[in-house]
């Protein structure tokens, strides 16, 4: 919704303050520049980047227009499975642990957290750190180190519709002049004629500068930037897992380990000591009671 409020406004002032000098909004309808500048820029693109980065950026633009970032709830319940992922490994046995992190689908504790099961990455993280600390043979400096390289490779993975985005928006500009140029030349040909019809072909073409200017900085780019934020976000619970399950194995208990996890999280969107609490002592009733 806000990617669709700031387009209306960006585009109530310019069109705006453009009518208000005098212009006619009509001039501006050009869409034969529209088609060249678009065409080049998504045909480039397709050409830059693989076809899982094509489909991943179509799904990065959806989450950045439904703003699919975690919640509070995402937060509590990926805190929730955590924690109780710490009380089974500190109280049950190898492979009473190992049935939860085998089978996660099937696990009442990962049942117990619908938003971190619906996550297939989030979930097979876990489960796979899960298995090295039940190993017990890895030391804690060198899961961070490795949990470090995941977590960057993630990231990387995550941020390439950014960076696709980004290249295409550099790009806009200059197909602008692109379609301004090959106006110019359609308005060579017509020299002969009068200053009226001539001026009329070389503000379309002027116009495809515009286009290119205006796609690139207030359309595609700020997409790209949203893309990011979402994207960088969701990629913080990664983060949240990793803190949390290293305090677990530097020697603390449950319940404070959570607490790392829970630091890491934007003071704007990081729940309260209580609320986590509450959260765990609730689903911890709930799951004994379901097994």
């Amino acid at each position: 919704m806000g990617i669709l409020i700031g387009i209306v406004v960006t585009l109530g002032c310019v069109l705006g303050g453009f009518m208000a000098m005098g212009g006619h909004v009509n001039v501006l309808v050009q869409p034969w520049e529209a088609v060249i500048i678009m065409g080049a820029s998504i045909g480039t693109f397709l050409v830059a980047n693989p076809l899982s980065t094509v489909k991943d950026t179509a799904k990065g633009c959806m989450e950045a227009f439904k703003q699919a970032v975690p919640k509070e709830q995402d937060y509590l319940e990926t805190l929730g499975v955590l924690h109780s992922l710490m009380r089974e490994l500190r109280s049950k046995s190898r492979s009473e642990v190992e049935a939860h992190i085998d089978n996660p689908e099937g696990s009442v504790i990962f049942q117990a957290f619908p938003s971190v099961l619906k996550k297939t990455d989030l979930t097979h993280f876990i489960c796979d750190y899960c298995r090295l600390i039940i190993i017990g043979s890895a030391r804690p400096h060198e899961i961070e180190a490795l949990m470090d390289e995941e977590i960057h490779t993630i990231r990387a993975d995550k941020l390439k519709p950014y960076h696709a985005l980004t290249a295409m928006a550099d790009g806009l500009p200059a197909l602008g002049i692109v379609a301004a140029v090959l106006g110019v030349v359609k308005a060579m040909g017509a020299l002969d004629q009068s200053p009226e019809i001539l001026g009329a072909l070389i503000g379309a073409a002027l116009v495809g500068t515009f286009l290119g200017i205006f796609l690139s900085y207030a359309v595609v780019g700020p997409i790209a930037t949203k893309i990011k934020i979402v994207r960088e976000k969701n990629n913080r619970l990664y983060v949240i897992v990793k803190q949390t399950l290293l305090a677990y194995l530097n020697g603390s208990l449950p319940q404070v380990a959570i607490e790392f996890g829970r630091k890491t999280i934007s003071s704007y969107d990081r729940p309260s000591i209580d609320a986590v609490e509450q959260s765990t002592m609730n689903t911890n009733f709930d799951t004994k009671k379901a097994a």
